[in-house]
């Protein structure tokens, strides 16, 4: 019985190291794996944040690309690269007042840039001409808005899409009497109507090859007069309940001609 006893603890003692040994290597293996999982996240890390990196490059370079072209055409009819600077930075005002989305103000603050984009086609003896135009070099010059959403119209990009809309739209008038599809009211796209007050706004006070700058006044005047004509009436009141904040934009980028 003794003998039988012995033999018996001495499997179990067998079973335990053995348990143990098995026990111990995987702790061991598990370990190991930590180890290899802990530097397989971080170099997954690194290749996303990478990756991030990369993707906002791409966008802020995006971001220049549209800003830079858009200073162009503006350029090539005698404007600074304020004119677009500011009216960057109206529309995002217009934007977050009438409601929109923040991340889609910036994304208009960003587009609006490429309203003109379409001028770089029109010939400088029209663009620059230091007078009215006669009927032809109208029709001529209202192209810019169909020529520039023709170069934009392809690209599958949100920011090149939404400056796409601009360029096409913010010639339109509330009224349905602009250009080039004559739309009005609310089928003009909110991304074109604000564009148009912004644009405006900042074309009557500046100086240009055929016009003198206008006091603010006149164009205060002429505001209350086109609301629901030209302008959306909403962004009419906008403006006038933020005016402080307008005028703020405009008297702290002035062009250094002025």
């Amino acid at each position: 019985m003794q003998t039988h006893e012995n033999k018996l603890i001495a499997e179990i003692e067998a079973l335990k190291d053995e348990f143990t040994e098995t026990t111990n290597k995987l702790i061991k293996d598990v370990r190991r794996q930590d180890k290899i999982m802990a530097r397989s996240d971080k170099r997954q890390q690194k290749e996303y944040d990478e990756l991030m990196a990369l993707k906002i490059e791409i966008e802020e370079t995006q971001k220049e690309v549209v800003f830079t072209m858009g200073a162009i055409g503006e350029a090539r009819s005698k404007e600074t690269g304020n004119h677009v600077k500011r009216v960057a930075e109206y529309t995002y005002l217009f934007a977050k007042y009438y409601g929109l989305p923040k991340k889609e103000c910036e994304m208009l603050k960003q587009a609006s840039p490429m309203h003109d984009i379409g001028k770089i086609a029109i010939p400088d003896a029209i663009l620059n001409k230091p007078g009215r135009f006669n009927q032809e070099e109208r029709t001529i010059m209202e192209t810019h808005a169909q020529l520039g959403y023709d170069m934009l119209k392809y690209s599958n990009r949100p920011l090149l899409k939404m400056a796409a809309i601009v360029a096409y739209e913010h010639h339109e008038k509330y009224n349905g009497t602009g250009y080039p599809n004559k739309i009005a009211g609310e089928k003009i796209h909110i991304y074109g109507r604000v564009t148009a007050i912004a644009d405006v706004f900042d074309a009557l006070g500046s100086t240009r090859v055929y016009k003198p700058a206008w006091d603010d006044k006149k164009i205060f005047n002429l505001f209350q007069e086109e609301r629901n004509k030209h302008f959306d009436s909403k962004l009419v009141d906008i403006f006038f309940e933020h005016l402080d904040e307008f005028l703020h934009i405009r008297d702290t980028m002035k062009d250094i001609k002025d």
